[in-house]
């Protein structure tokens, strides 16, 4: 045979499931995009069509609905986790499952009624988590998306190398906003560990993030990415990696004087693109970097 098969998968992806929790007249939400992602003895289907050894994609929809319904959603990791777990032990042809998750947040409108079951969509970040099984071993990586942050002040920008291409003045007093887009890997790899407590893992490790990048006086977006990384891996022991992907939002200083007026760091443009995006992984001393590189791949 000239050609062999090489790496592949199959699941469902994108299953939108909403979980709602009455506990009388207060309930609670999770709001969940789950993709499933299924890899193992699967060459004979590839080669002769035989689907012997293929469980349906829509037998794994199936199964996110109902395992919201028979397990509940503690949290986006631990519902990914059940069903991985699941795949790898009820089907033999399968070895390998990976299920992604994006969490959507809602916020509890407070009213005057008796009721608690009014929400709105909480704007500031969508939560992610993938979880790995391989019926040995576990890896579980959470993170965020368009988490957008901005400090009006403290951030320096110069000294930087210069040809005859350069045309950006150096710049003592600066807006530094970014979007940030994180993951990290826990060190929780087996089921005789203790496993984390994932959604207090999860805000704390957002608040760590936060800290960092407000209170670091910055001379470099990179410079500050680091400090937000270091910051997770000093106070969060079961973390072992971070990588950040950070689009530097650029904020350019209008030119007023044509109007008589003097813009004394006030009025600014915000420009979406082109913008430079400053990316890199900090790692616990002695911990290998597993988090890919480019993160649209996870």
């Amino acid at each position: 045979m000239p050609t062999i098969l090489g790496q592949n998968q199959y699941g469902k992806a994108e299953n939108r499931v909403v979980k709602i929790t009455r506990d009388g007249a207060t309930h609670h939400i999770k709001d969940l995009n789950v993709s499933v992602s299924l890899s193992g003895d699967m060459d004979e289907v590839h080669y002769s069509g035989s689907n012997a050894n293929v469980l349906p994609t829509d037998t794994t929809k199936n199964t996110v609905y109902a395992f919201a319904k028979e397990h509940g959603i503690e949290s986006a990791e631990q519902f990914g986790i059940h069903l991985a777990r699941h795949f790898v032990t009820s089907q033999e042809p399968i070895r390998t499952a990976r299920i992604r998750i994006e969490e959507y947040a809602w916020e509890r409108i407070e009213t005057s009624g008796a009721g608690a079951h009014s929400f709105v969509r909480k704007g500031q970040e969508t939560r992610l988590a993938q979880i790995t099984y391989d019926s040995d071993t576990w890896e579980v990586v959470s993170g965020l998306t368009d988490l957008t942050v901005m400090n009006s002040t403290d951030s320096e920008f110069w000294g930087y190398v210069k040809d005859k291409y350069t045309t950006l003045p150096e710049a003592y007093d600066r807006i530094l906003a970014t979007s940030v887009s994180g993951r990290w890997r826990f060190n929780w790899s087996a089921d005789e560990q203790r496993m984390p407590d994932w959604d207090a893992s999860y805000e704390q490790t957002k608040k760590h993030m936060l800290q960092a990048f407000a209170e670091t006086y910055s001379l470099s977006l990179q410079q500050t990415l680091y400090q937000m990384g270091a910051r997770i891996i000093d106070n969060r022991g079961e973390i072992d990696e971070v990588r950040f992907s950070l689009p530097n939002k650029h904020h350019f200083q209008v030119d007023l004087e044509p109007f008589g007026l003097k813009n004394d760091n006030e009025v600014y443009f915000a420009a979406d693109r082109p913008y430079g995006l400053i990316e890199a992984t900090i790692l616990r001393d002695g911990c290998e970097a597993k988090i890919p590189v480019d993160l649209t791949n996870l």
